[in-house]
């Protein structure tokens, strides 16, 4: 989802699959979100929300990337980062991010079909 003080821009149900890990999910969605937050025309300062830590360490504090299938889109939204003044990443629990999980179970169920 991507809100602009309080007003929804934008949501989709993005990837679900028995071949795709929960990082790779959570890396394509931060990608999809920096290239529509582009398509929007917004570049200034903006805030990514994420119960991710692993996401959010990696893309904030400088954790290490070992490796796995999610690092190409680890690559790809960092080189989308470089195209807005101020990104900055939060984490947020899980009990928090109820938007976002029912999202998640929806492309689940999609995909299911």
């Amino acid at each position: 989802m991507i809100y602009d003080g309080g007003r929804k821009l934008a949501e989709g149900s993005g990837l679900a699959g028995y071949d795709v890990t929960s990082n790779y999910a959570e890396y394509t969605a931060l990608a999809e979100a920096l290239k529509k937050l582009k398509g929007l025309g917004i570049e200034g300062d903006v805030l990514i929300r994420s119960d991710s830590t692993l996401l959010v360490g990696q893309m904030s504090e400088g954790w290490k990337v070992k490796g796995g299938m999610y690092v190409d889109k680890l690559k790809e939204a960092r080189d989308l980062m470089k195209e807005f003044g101020s990104l900055r990443f939060e984490w947020i629990p899980r009990e928090q991010n109820t938007e976002a999980d029912l999202l998640t179970r929806i492309a689940y169920e999609k995909h299911r079909k």
